[in-house]
């Protein structure tokens, strides 16, 4: 069966979604960073989880310069993204932040793209093997 590698213009790499299945969620969990997020992707992921914003606010985002951004948690002695299950899995991946639907096409991993493939085991190297955009 015929690999399906995802594209974006500008990119010298690609992605194969079918490593998501085995690696155990490496993008969510490492070193520390920001999920940004806006006012309607907290209010999904809130409705999503039936709480409100309020406890919402206090309970998954943190307020990083002037901006909200996934609250994380260290766990196994990693940081990890607080909707992460035990399984490592996420919780929310329906409503899932923009940023997270976008990874690995991140502009700064145009100029990393070794250290992306360390993180990421999909990420395709010559992605014109074949593909879907």
């Amino acid at each position: 069966m015929e690999r399906k590698i995802l594209r974006r213009d500008g990119f010298d790499f690609g992605f194969n979604p079918d490593a998501c299945n085995n690696c155990q969620s490496r993008c969510c969990r490492g070193a520390s960073g920001n999920v940004w997020v806006t006012s309607r992707e907290m209010a999904a992921i809130c409705e999503f989880c039936g709480i409100n914003i309020i406890d919402g606010l206090e309970t998954y985002f943190v307020k990083r310069h002037n901006r909200f951004s996934v609250r994380e948690k260290v766990r196994q002695g990693e940081w990890q993204c607080v909707f992460l299950d035990s399984l490592s899995r996420c919780t929310v991946y329906p409503v899932r932040p923009l940023q997270c639907r976008q990874f690995p096409f991140w502009s700064h991993f145009k100029a990393d793209i070794s250290g992306l493939k360390e993180e990421c085991p999909g990420v395709v190297v010559n992605p014109h093997i074949s593909g879907v955009l």
